[in-house]
């Protein structure tokens, strides 16, 4: 089965270039700064705590624009309907190979698990495995997917060999089908991306790609990374669980007015409710 993957073809930047595109407002400039490792100096030079701290302010106030001076570029193979999702990301260059000019084999996607429907989302899916296979009294047992699959590819391949256009031929293939596309950017056009399809309610297949991009970018640009997205991340939450408090304690105000209501076990929630401020 095709392999959903993300490989980093290239980068430009680091760090240090966050730190001095910020740092040139005032006509400053950083430099590398001699790292330690178990108490001895290390062959990889570091940003001094200073600029470490810099990077964490600009995340944190959400000054954004040195993050876009630190770039990198990946090759992603998965299939149409995940491609679909990720393309809406704004400010990435996007180019996928086209079946307008490309007329091999598809190549097409099968999960390991076909999940059910959420029960409480619009969207999304839940733990629960569905089995989609079903018995033919000549066949034995098969499953869905794979005979829609492989009619979509018979119809494809004989429309090719008919002499039908590519870019027309290609109207047949399902969403399964996998494409692959050039995906590059800024530091900060990927975190916004992988702050949204890293999260635990993101498509699966949609998260195999960022978790493997926002592995690599963090290699690339730790510190940088570790602010935009772990550091963000954990500001969301706390805002999240400060609006959650504020609801229940408006909550316990109106029904101690109402005076009919017992509200110690919500006060007691509400003092339970640990905040921290960022």
């Amino acid at each position: 089965m095709p392999q959903i993957t993300a490989t980093l073809i290239d980068h430009m930047g680091s760090d240090l270039s966050v730190v001095n595109a910020a740092r040139v407002s005032f006509g400053k400039k950083s430099e590398w700064v001699e790292g330690h490792k178990d108490g001895h100096p290390s062959v990889t030079p570091v940003l001094a705590t200073r600029d470490e701290k810099l990077i964490k302010y600009l995340a944190k106030h959400k000054h954004i624009s040195p993050f876009g001076h630190a770039f990198a570029s990946f090759h992603v193979k998965a299939p149409i309907f995940v491609a679909r999702q990720l393309v809406k990301h704004s400010y990435l260059r996007w180019n996928e190979v086209s079946r307008r000019y490309v007329d091999d084999e598809p190549e097409f996607y099968v999960p390991d698990v076909w999940r059910g429907r959420s029960a409480d989302k619009k969207q999304g899916s839940s733990d629960e495995e569905v089995d989609v296979a079903y018995y033919d009294r000549d066949d034995g047992y098969n499953d869905w997917p794979t005979d829609a699959n492989s009619v979509a590819l018979e119809a494809y391949q004989e429309m090719i060999k008919l002499g039908v256009a590519p870019e027309q031929a290609r109207i047949v293939l399902p969403q399964s089908t996998m494409t692959e596309w050039y995906w590059s950017g800024s530091l900060d056009a990927f975190a916004a991306m992988c702050r949204l399809r890293c999260a635990s309610d993101t498509q699966y297949e949609s998260r195999l790609v960022a978790d493997q991009i926002s592995e690599k970018m963090a290699d690339l640009f730790p510190v940088s990374w570790d602010a935009l997205v772990k550091e963000n991340n954990q500001i969301r939450a706390n805002e999240k669980a400060k609006a959650a408090r504020e609801a229940l304690r408006m909550a316990v105000l109106w029904l101690e007015c109402d005076g009919r209501y017992d509200t110690q076990g919500m006060k007691a929630a509400l003092a339970g409710m640990e905040v921290t401020d960022d």
